[in-house]
């Protein structure tokens, strides 16, 4: 529902329809395609709800890769 077509067919372009700072947004990040191989869905990396980072794990490898680094 929350595309850019829909969010302005429902007048709530303002706040959702596109990954936009400001803006609401549930969004997920994995490292390969699941279009390719579905099993990538059970290694996600990132999740956003509501606009919300509840999982970052892409900042928790930088964080590492860092820390080896010194």
């Amino acid at each position: 529902m929350a595309t850019s077509i829909n969010a302005e067919i429902v007048h709530i372009q303002d706040s959702v329809g596109a990954i936009e700072k400001g803006k609401f947004a549930d969004l997920i990040a994995v490292s390969g395609d699941p279009l390719k191989d579905i099993t990538e869905m059970q290694r996600v990396k990132f999740v956003m709800k509501g606009g919300e980072v509840v999982r970052n794990d892409l900042r928790l490898a930088e964080s590492a890769a860092r820390a080896v680094a010194r």
